[in-house]
């Protein structure tokens, strides 16, 4: 998930009581629910393959996220005694109460990444298998307004703090409405209306004191909604599958293939719109499912499994160390040759099906990689 839902995590199990555990609780459970994403520091000494490589690795196993949930309290704390010796006062910080709370908290981060489908490792060093649950799309609106507005409604008791939550409302309002991002969106317009009634309904919750009736039970309660939430996507998403591999079983039958296997994927704030990525044995396809309209035709995209020309070029890309570490993070890989009919040098256009096709340029999930295919090279040769 984005940092910014994991900063929200932390915030709301702060107000749902952790806070009272230890002074300095609060920023603890914020640093606690981010600090397996520690592993970006990689960048700073590699590239993106390095950090493609190294991502949501050992900082995301069990083995790390309990080395880190001991770490962060025991910094806190001797920070804490460090700075009390020197402005000669007694500590204020107590350490059973930033154990407990950086355990609870930290643990949040990889359950939370697991849901989607870029996925975790969590028995390395061990085991180095990426386990998904493909049930949240790694941006989800709908939980910054359940987690974010448990926060407002609890922490906004200043002029600053008002101010402070009426520009982070306004950002991720403008991120909904304007920004390229948003024409992913599914029913744009559904979705503005259905988040502007939300936002103005949190200030009227605010304005008639809801923080004061109800208290830390805003906080336990968004974590429940978020719960319900997931079990509803759970649903959603086991109907998807049903009628997913229908549509795979019917395609894959036209083509004379068998399935191997197939995932329904998450979209973007939409919990009626999932992907289907499936794996045959002659090719690998993915295609768009609405569940609230079951007689759509959905556009199939479809990718053979390499062979000839473009089964020898990936063999000699293969060993170059990008393709390496592409390789063994794509989940669904595909490949094609830019230039079929070249006669010097073309490119190996590799992608991650389920976030792209090859040919774009989105980053980490795209590998492009020259070949040659002269008449005397072994691509060139038929």
């Amino acid at each position: 998930m984005d940092n910014l839902t994991h900063s929200l995590v932390g915030l709301t199990a702060a107000k749902a009581g952790l806070e009272r555990l230890s002074p300095g609780a609060t920023m603890l459970c914020v640093i606690a629910a981010n600090s397996p994403d520690v592993d970006v520091a990689i960048l700073l000494r590699g590239d993106r393959w390095t950090y493609l490589q190294h991502h949501r690795g050992i900082t995301h196993s069990i083995v790390g996220v309990f080395a880190l949930a001991l770490l962060l309290p025991l910094i806190f704390y001797g920070v804490d005694r460090l700075w009390a010796w020197y402005r000669q006062r007694p500590p204020q910080t107590r350490l059973r109460g930033l154990m407990s709370a950086s355990l609870i908290v930290t643990a949040s981060h990889p359950i939370l990444d697991w849901t989607n489908n870029y996925g975790i490792r969590p028995f390395l060093p061990w085991n180095g298998e990426w386990t998904y649950l493909d049930l949240v799309y790694i941006v989800d609106p709908y939980m910054w307004l359940i987690l974010g507005g448990a926060v407002f409604l609890l922490s906004a008791k200043t002029t600053g703090g008002k101010i402070i939550w009426g520009l982070v409302a306004a950002a991720l309002t403008a991120l909904m409405i304007v920004s390229s991002r948003a024409g992913a969106l599914p029913n744009r317009t559904l979705f503005v209306v259905f988040w502007l009634v939300a936002i103005g309904v949190l200030i009227l919750m605010f304005r008639r004191g809801a923080a004061d009736r109800w208290g830390r039970k805003i906080a336990t309660g968004a974590f429940n909604i978020v719960v319900f939430y997931w079990v509803g996507l759970s649903a959603a998403q086991l109907l998807a599958h049903s009628r997913g591999v229908d549509y795979a079983e019917a395609i894959a039958r036209g083509n004379g293939e068998l399935i191997r296997r197939a995932t329904v994927m998450p979209t973007l704030a939409n919990p009626f719109g999932w992907d289907l990525v499936f794996e045959t044995t002659g090719a690998t396809y993915r295609l768009h499912l609405s569940l609230l309209d079951s007689n759509a035709q959905p556009k199939v995209v479809r990718y053979e499994k390499p062979s000839g020309l473009l089964a020898a070029a990936m063999a000699k890309v293969s060993q170059e160390r990008s393709a390496r570490v592409f390789l063994g993070f794509a989940r669904y890989p595909v490949a094609q040759l830019a230039d079929p009919q070249c006669t010097t040098q073309t490119l190996v256009q590799m992608s991650d099906l389920r976030y792209t096709e090859p040919g774009s340029s989105r980053g980490t999930f795209t590998l492009n990689l020259p070949v040659d295919c002269r008449k005397n090279d072994q691509v060139g040769e038929r």
